[in-house]
């Protein structure tokens, strides 16, 4: 009996153990979930970093099309620098109530689709953080925690560590017209004792997730500094600008839209897309992946900005026999989901698919994923050194002894000096 109680342990221990080691994305679990966004309240979609300890905020806010009013409630969990659970006790990294409900929430004003708008602003009167790093915010329904509808990635840092970074071409000549590199330099004024297990640091191209690359050894260590350019690491595709498009009013089409029309939804066709083929790189201007909700047709951004169906057209063959394309953006969190693929129509050789947006100005890009789940961000865009990008570089630091992974420097630069 005692035995049989012991491996009965061992398999919910085991159980719980595996739970705790998945990792958190930027996600909704719901389909009548739409325009999630979470950025620094100070700049709108900036990247959601805070100060520990410091009168800033984060501005986290989403759309529910059912309308009406429904019971949300939040809660924050504490995570390593790779997004797991930090498995720390809740009372060591919050103070304040465990879990709140979301007040904050606004109905739609004169528009097709009815929708709620959620808001909520963070750190505020009944809950905040006490440590820095990485964190999830859950949102769930009816007051039960396992009703998870969204989970949404932020920062808090304790900036002890500056970060020096510089972004150059690739260190192979064949590279050097199509790829960036990102050379960086930790200062501290720390004790590190051992870098190599104390300190990683991550870098991350336009905030995109599945960009992010590792570092866990500097090439070389200096008295109060920490030098990361060996000449293998941190290269990235310098794709293109991202695509764009104009929805704004419904009234007029304004750049990239081909017609609009209105039934029980208001449609918007996009010009048709082809692959940039371009030997050399033309400048324009983009937002690196960002969309703004926006409308002229109404007063209030939020409320008064109906939802559309978009229909996105790219005039291109399959690259390889078996994959499939989706369209890309921060408006998506870069999710490589069923809502965001595209169907091929063989007849005419052209990807097609419908994706319902809020009214607004948005960034996009087509990506192609094999049959064996890998992404090619490059086939249809092209990538050139000289395109514009963002890199964020996180470095966290896990002291001896220490129990949980600590954001302690943070960089946001960009590949053009402006």
């Amino acid at each position: 009996m005692i035995k049989y109680i012991s491996l009965l342990l061992f398999f919910i221990l085991g159980i719980n153990h595996l739970h705790a080691q998945e990792e958190y994305q930027n996600k909704t679990y719901q389909s009548f979930i739409k325009t999630v966004e979470c950025y620094n309240s100070s700049k709108e979609q900036s990247i959601p970093v805070i100060n520990l300890k410091s009168n800033e905020t984060i501005t986290f806010g989403f759309d529910d099309l059912r309308g009406g009013q429904h019971n949300y409630g939040y809660t924050i969990e504490h995570c390593t620098w790779d997004w797991k659970s930090s498995r720390l006790n809740i009372l060591d990294y919050l103070e304040g109530v465990q879990q709140d409900i979301i007040f904050n929430y606004r109905y739609s004003f004169n528009t097709l689709v009815k929708f709620t708008h959620y808001q909520l602003n963070f750190p505020n009167d009944q809950m905040k953080v006490k440590i820095g790093g990485n964190y999830i915010l859950k949102v769930y329904e009816d007051n039960n925690p396992d009703k998870i509808i969204i989970t949404q990635r932020f920062y808090v840092l304790n900036n002890t560590i500056n970060i020096g970074a510089e972004v150059v071409p690739a260190t192979e000549v064949a590279d050097r017209n199509e790829k960036q590199k990102v050379n960086f330099t930790l200062f501290h004024q720390m004790p590190i004792n051992n870098p190599f297990q104390e300190l990683k640091a991550v870098v991350m191209q336009n905030f995109i997730p599945q960009t992010a690359i590792v570092n866990t050894k500097p090439s070389f260590v200096k008295p109060g500094s920490l030098v990361y350019n060996d000449i293998n690491t941190n290269h990235f595709w310098g794709g293109y600008e991202f695509r764009k498009f104009d929805t704004r009013s419904f009234r007029y089409k304004a750049e990239h839209v081909a017609d609009i029309y209105r039934d029980s939804t208001q449609n918007v066709i996009l010009s048709i897309d082809l692959p940039n083929t371009n030997n050399r790189y033309s400048n324009q201007f983009d937002e690196n992946g960002n969309f703004f909700i926006r409308n002229n047709d109404g007063r209030d951004n939020i409320t008064d900005s109906d939802y559309a169906y978009i229909l996105f057209t790219l005039a291109a063959p399959p690259p390889t026999p078996k994959g499939n394309v989706y369209v890309f953006g921060r408006f998506n969190n870069y999710a490589l989901t069923e809502d965001n693929k595209l169907t091929f129509e063989s007849s005419r050789r052209r990807f097609y698919g419908n994706i319902k947006l809020k009214q607004g100005l948005y960034d996009f890009k087509y990506v192609w994923v094999d049959e064996n789940g890998k992404l090619n961000e490059t086939v249809f865009e092209n990538s050139y050194f000289e395109t514009e990008n963002s890199y964020q570089i996180f470095a966290y630091h896990r002291r001896p002894g220490s129990r949980y992974d600590e954001l302690v420097g943070f960089s946001n630069i960009s590949s053009v000096k402006r």
